[in-house]
């Protein structure tokens, strides 16, 4: 529990200051080519302790996708993402894999406690935390880590959409453009 805590600690520090550069963020790109999936088995290797200490199942596609892209800002997206999956999934599991219908685009996906469709709109907005950022899970919202994010992907060329149902859980769709398109 203890070490949870501090992994807690550590990822609202790495926002403040992930916050705090956000405006120089064009300047502290570097573009390359890399594969999504080895950025999110990073991301979840990370995220390990949380997924044991919480009984979470995951479940990770086996594929490749290589995307330009900036592999440090990419990753503090992937677990700006999935620290909320694991926050508001209190049991059951997250899915990440590919769209099947579009090769340049991933899903991840949980079976938490979902989002109201009048929040929706609204997640990615600077401080908001919606209903869920009040519920009874005793979870800390800050309203940040979703603004960042989005302000980390249109930065990136990079595209996100939520689709949620109330009880039934969330899915975050990322798009990446075509490597020959840039």
């Amino acid at each position: 529990a203890l070490g949870q805590e501090l992994f807690k600690i550590e990822q609202y520090a790495e926002m403040v200051l992930h916050y705090l550069r956000l405006e120089s963020l064009s300047s502290d790109l570097v573009l390359r080519e890399h594969d999504v999936s080895a950025l999110v088995r990073e991301t979840v290797r990370k995220y390990a302790p949380v997924f044991i200490g919480t009984g979470i199942r995951l479940d990770l596609a086996e594929f490749t996708m290589p995307v330009l892209t900036d592999a440090k800002w990419l990753g503090f997206v992937l677990g700006q993402i999935l620290s909320n999956a694991l926050k508001y999934t209190p049991a059951g599991s997250i899915t990440i894999r590919p769209d099947p219908a579009d090769p340049r685009a991933l899903f991840i996906e949980d079976t938490g406690i979902g989002i109201r469709a009048e929040d929706i709109p609204r997640i990615f907005e600077r401080g908001f935390t919606g209903e869920n950022g009040r519920t009874e899970l005793g979870q800390i919202s800050t309203g940040i880590g979703l603004y960042l994010a989005r302000q980390v992907l249109s930065r990136l060329s990079h595209t996100v959409s939520v689709e949620s149902e109330v009880g039934r859980g969330t899915r975050i769709r990322l798009g990446f453009p075509d490597l020959t398109e840039m």
